[in-house]
């Protein structure tokens, strides 16, 4: 089973304000085993960063200017995520937040049509109640969606799997 595990920063925490995407990151898996692929792109996000999120991400507008913006690496990233089953921390904040980019470039498509999400916060939530984030702790600091993503999985994998390729 191919399974792509997810992150994204972005601009801000409401996408109904316009706010952007501006990291993704991706590692791909087979048979719950990391494979080595992953997708990485910053991107420009043509609009102001909130200071808080700055703050979290520490990416500014001015660092990420000479990126390319989401119409650019939209093709290539849905390609990555075609037919896996991605695994995504929120999925329904990152999941709208690139439903949003594709609709803002008129694309017919939206992340569903590539992939199955299986949100792993919901997921803890389900298995061990009161406690839903307490494993994603180890992310705290890290700023980089690709390694938040190799976190998820060694946390969802840990958490959910008695016997799992990171014991």
């Amino acid at each position: 089973m191919r399974q792509v595990v997810l992150d994204t920063e972005t601009t801000g925490l409401e996408v109904e304000q316009q706010h952007r995407v501006i990291e993704i990151g991706c590692v791909e898996l087979f048979n719950r085993r990391l494979t080595g692929r992953s997708f990485h792109q910053y991107l420009n996000p043509e609009r102001d960063i909130d200071e808080g999120a700055v703050q979290v991400h520490g990416l500014t507008r001015e660092r990420l200017a000479k990126e390319p913006t989401f119409s650019h690496v939209h093709l290539e990233f849905l390609e990555f995520i075609r037919d896996a089953e991605l695994i995504i921390h929120n999925a329904p904040f990152d999941v709208a937040f690139l439903n949003a980019e594709l609709k803002r470039i008129d694309a017919a498509h939206r992340v569903a049509d590539f992939s199955r999400v299986l949100d792993t916060l919901a997921l803890a939530r389900q298995m061990h109640p009161g406690s839903a984030t307490a494993w994603m702790r180890c992310a705290s600091g890290t700023r980089s969606t690709t390694r938040i993503a190799i976190i998820t999985v060694r946390c969802w994998t840990h958490a959910f799997w008695p016997k799992c390729i990171w014991r």
